[in-house]
């Protein structure tokens, strides 16, 4: 099952294609998002947006609460069997969010969920494993530790080789470029990975 959960960010300025998926919407992301896809859910606790969306939340979570609305709509999506979450409207805004929007994708990376944020200037996502980036040759790539460090079992496609280590708090991996179009590499750990994707 696929899952769309658009955020009260920067608002994306592109498409966003909610076919086939179950599309959840945080309180303000309401402002930017209506009328531009179709909204199953709306959940939050609506201290962003001065009026009730449509369609209405079943629920009202209080301001004083443990999670963001974000993480509670990764939760519902989870909860609902979702298998592969894209984010939209992560990015922008207070640093504080964009950090802990940031943790969602590892979350959900930890549960083997394929989890995307898909802002106006990037892809970004958590990875472990094997990772394949098809299709971008000539794109800026960074590829940052997240979580402790990481080692990088095997690389291929990219014009700075890889370190075999990442030590947490490490630079090296950023801005990197894409050479080929089955890009590829194998991490021991977590890493996040960002592929310019200018809208």
């Amino acid at each position: 099952m696929k899952a769309i959960v658009l955020l009260n960010g920067e608002p994306y300025r592109g498409v966003i294609d909610g076919e086939g998926a179950t599309v959840y919407c945080c309180d303000g992301a309401y402002d930017w998002a209506k009328g531009r896809v179709h909204i199953d859910v709306n959940l939050g606790d609506y201290d962003s947006l001065s009026y009730l969306p449509d369609p209405p939340p079943a629920e009202i979570y209080p301001s004083e609460k443990d999670y963001t609305d974000g993480e509670l709509a990764l939760m519902r999506a989870i909860g609902a069997g979702a298998d592969e979450i894209l984010f939209y409207g992560g990015g922008g805004g207070r640093e504080d969010h964009f950090l802990g929007n940031l943790h969602l994708l590892y979350a959900a990376c930890k549960r083997g969920i394929r989890a995307t944020m898909i802002t106006n200037h990037a892809h970004i996502f958590a990875a472990d494993g094997d990772v394949r980036l098809c299709g971008r040759k000539g794109r800026t790539m960074s590829v940052v530790p997240f979580g402790g460090e990481v080692h990088i079992l095997e690389s291929d496609g990219f014009y700075y080789p890889l370190p075999e280590k990442f030590v947490y708090g490490s630079t090296r991996g950023i801005s990197n470029v894409i050479t080929s179009d089955a890009a590829h590499f194998s991490v021991r750990g977590t890493v996040l990975v960002f592929v310019d994707e200018e809208v």
